[in-house]
C-alpha cells in the first residue's frame, strides 16, 4: 500500500462490512499510483466496481491517475471522461466560463431538466435487462449512447426486490 486506508465507521458499521469485498477495495485504491494521503471510506461503504461505493481518494496531478471507477460509472450514473487537446495554460484564463458552460450543458441531479419518471418494480427490472436501449426508446437518450455505455447499461440476471 502506498498510503493508509481510513474507514469512517463505528463498531456496528465495521461489523456489518467485515468480509465484504469493499474492504479489499479500500486496500486496492491505497495501492494506486500517485494517491495522496489515504484511501478513505465513508460510513456508507459497500462493494463497488473498482473503488468501493463510498470510497474517496485524491491523486497527485503529476504522478497520479484518472480513474472513472471512483465515481460510479459502474451504474451508468452519467459519469463521463472528457479528453481535450486544450492545454491547462490556455484554459486557465477562461476556467470560470468553461466550468459555467459545462454546468449549463451537462444535466446534473435527479430529474434535472427531465419529466417526472416513476417506475414499477417490473419496469425497473425491464430497465436493468434492456439497458440503455430502454432509455433511448423512452426518449432519455440518443442512439449514439448505445455505442458508449459498457454492456449497453444492462445488468443481466439482476434481482430486484420491492421495498415498501
Amino acid at each position: 500500500m502506498n498510503v493508509d486506508g481510513v474507514i469512517f465507521a463505528d463498531d456496528q458499521l465495521i461489523d456489518a462490512i467485515r468480509g465484504d469485498q469493499c474492504l479489499q477495495q479500500v486496500i486496492n485504491v491505497a495501492c494506486m499510483p500517485g494517491i495522496v494521503r489515504a484511501s478513505f471510506a465513508m460510513p456508507d461503504i459497500h462493494w463497488g466496481y473498482g473503488f468501493p461505493i463510498g470510497g474517496v481518494a485524491a491523486f497527485d496531478l503529476d504522478r497520479g491517475v484518472v480513474s472513472p471507477g471512483g465515481v460510479g460509472y459502474d451504474i451508468n450514473c452519467g459519469v463521463r471522461l472528457l479528453r481535450t487537446p486544450l492545454l491547462r495554460a490556455a484554459a486557465e484564463p477562461q476556467l470560470d466560463a468553461l466550468i459555467e458552460g459545462l454546468f449549463a450543458a451537462v444535466p446534473a441531479g435527479v430529474g434535472t431538466g427531465r419529466r417526472d419518471l416513476r417506475l414499477s418494480p417490473t419496469e425497473l427490472g425491464d430497465v436493468a435487462e434492456i439497458g440503455v436501449k430502454w432509455a433511448v426508446d423512452a426518449g432519455f437518450g440518443g442512439t449514439r449512447d448505445l455505442d458508449y455505455i459498457e454492456a449497453q447499461g444492462r445488468i443481466a440476471g439482476a434481482d430486484f426486490e420491492q421495498v415498501s
